[in-house]
């Protein structure tokens, strides 16, 4: 036998032998960064490092198998969440904006679905909307993201154990209210809102649990500190301990870390640091679970495509990043965005000199964040068509509208900062892979988005699709 086919001879024993050793997990986490690209990841390991003093990697970057995925949709180079959400989710790749469909619009099955016939428990978590394209895809098809609606009809006839969200969009129309609670109510579930109503009635089995702030869809940032909020970490140990008491042999659970993605929209790079370092508190507490069961759970972290194109590293500070200055912003691009509106609305901040103090205040702009004359000029000369000339005009993305002001502002920010951007939407970038415990070694090497629900059917013994 010569040396090529002693080689090939040891490799094919060697993946035999992985294959023979990966344990069916009892209990599986499947954690999905919303937008959470590899520069999103790593500039929130050197805030870790560098403001913060620690000396460890974040805990998900930790786990033994660190990899990466491709992300690219049926259609595009570029996912949206829909298309890479089905991916992630049911192995097929499919056209942007459909949930859980072929491209040719047949429905194909979740592995939440597919575990749920196997008896396991299951969760469906996120700090976004539950009818929001990365959730619904586990519980849902249809041929458009936009479909609250029909989305949310989907969610009672799943039968799973607890869902956990911003909000049900599909519960209102341009008519009013439509049944879509009645629907979910009248299939068993006890819908809460909020900590305080959860804490109340967690007792009982087929949850529903919405946040209790009206005047968001989502959680609300890290960042804004509202604390009657829910907020990942929390939503993800009342899931463990929901489980252990209806489902204690085995559950799956997804929980998604989506106001990752709606920070990444705006543009907002000290949002996005403190939420990506809010999901990983949220992952701590399954880690927590996988050190008292370790050789039964399995813990898989991910996300389902980059957004923003977020760098470290731009043309007003070359090779320098001071990411200590993130800790001056107190307030998130999109709750500045929706004070603004109302400053503008009621005439309350037509002062330049009263506006600079606040950003002062709560940005560090003109303090300890140091604005050059020309970025002062574009500034004011954004805030006099805004607030003085009453000639607003308004910046959208994906989730949310502000003025050009608002974005400026931010821009200004985040150039001192030394971070860029490329885009408002979604970038073609690789996504990492993280995992650790029961079959983790499974997930070596570059995987395709699709291979991840593949190769958790092959740990639990369904079908590969």
């Amino acid at each position: 036998m010569n040396i090529k086919m002693r080689i090939a001879t040891i490799v094919c024993c060697l993946a035999i032998s992985v294959a023979a050793v990966a344990k069916t997990p009892k209990y599986i986490f499947y954690f999905i960064g919303d937008g959470m690209g590899m520069s999103h990841v790593m500039t929130t390991e050197a805030y870790n490092r560098l403001v913060l003093g620690n000396h460890q990697h974040i805990l998900m970057m930790q786990f033994p198998v660190a990899t990466m995925a491709t992300s690219y949709s049926f259609n595009s180079p570029i996912t949206d969440s829909a298309a890479a959400g089905t991916a992630l989710a049911t192995g097929h790749k499919t056209n942007n904006d459909m949930i859980a469909m072929s491209p040719d619009t047949v429905a194909v099955s979740s592995i939440a679905q597919e575990l749920k016939s196997l008896g396991y428990g299951i969760v469906i978590a996120t700090s976004v909307p539950l009818d929001d394209a990365t959730p619904a895809v586990f519980y849902a098809n249809q041929p458009s993201r936009r479909m609250f609606y029909e989305i949310d009809k989907q969610l009672p006839l799943s039968g799973y154990d607890m869902f956990v969200g911003g909000s049900l969009r599909g519960t209102k129309s341009k008519n009013g209210p439509t049944d879509a609670i009645e629907r979910i109510q009248k299939a068993g579930y006890t819908i809460a809102y909020g900590a305080d109503q959860y804490e109340k009635i967690k007792g009982k089995n087929k949850l529903v649990l919405l946040n209790n702030d009206s005047t968001s869809e989502q959680f609300g940032y890290t960042i804004d500190s509202i604390r009657q909020n829910l907020h990942l970490p929390y939503i993800t140990k009342a899931c463990i301990e929901h489980e252990m008491k209806f489902s204690p042999d085995k559950f799956f659970m997804m929980i998604e870390g989506g106001n990752i993605d709606w920070a990444a929209h705006a543009n907002d790079a000290a949002a996005v640091v403190k939420e990506v370092l809010n999901f990983n508190e949220a992952i701590r507490e399954a880690y927590n679970f996988y050190l008292k069961h370790p050789d039964e759970t399995l813990i898989l972290v991910t996300a389902d495509h980059c957004t923003g194109g977020l760098q470290m590293g731009n043309d007003y500070h070359q090779m320098y990043a001071n990411l200590k200055n993130f800790d001056y912003e107190r307030i998130s691009l999109q709750a500045f965005g929706r004070l603004c509106e109302k400053w503008i609305k009621n005439g309350t901040m037509k002062d330049w000199e009263k506006m600079k103090i606040y950003l002062q205040d709560n940005l560090g702009l003109y303090g300890p964040v140091k604005v050059s004359d020309a970025q002062d000029k574009e500034i004011q000369e954004e805030f006099r068509k805004a607030f003085v000339l009453g000639n607003n005009v308004d910046k959208k993305t994906l989730y949310a509208t502000y003025s050009n002001f608002v974005a400026k502002v931010y821009n200004v920010f985040d150039d001192c900062n030394g971070i860029g951007w490329t885009t408002h939407s979604h970038a073609g970038d690789f996504t990492p892979v993280f995992a650790i415990g029961a079959g983790s070694e499974i997930f070596q090497g570059v995987n395709n988005n699709t291979d991840l629900p593949n190769k958790i059917r092959k740990l639990t013994g369904l079908k590969v699709q």
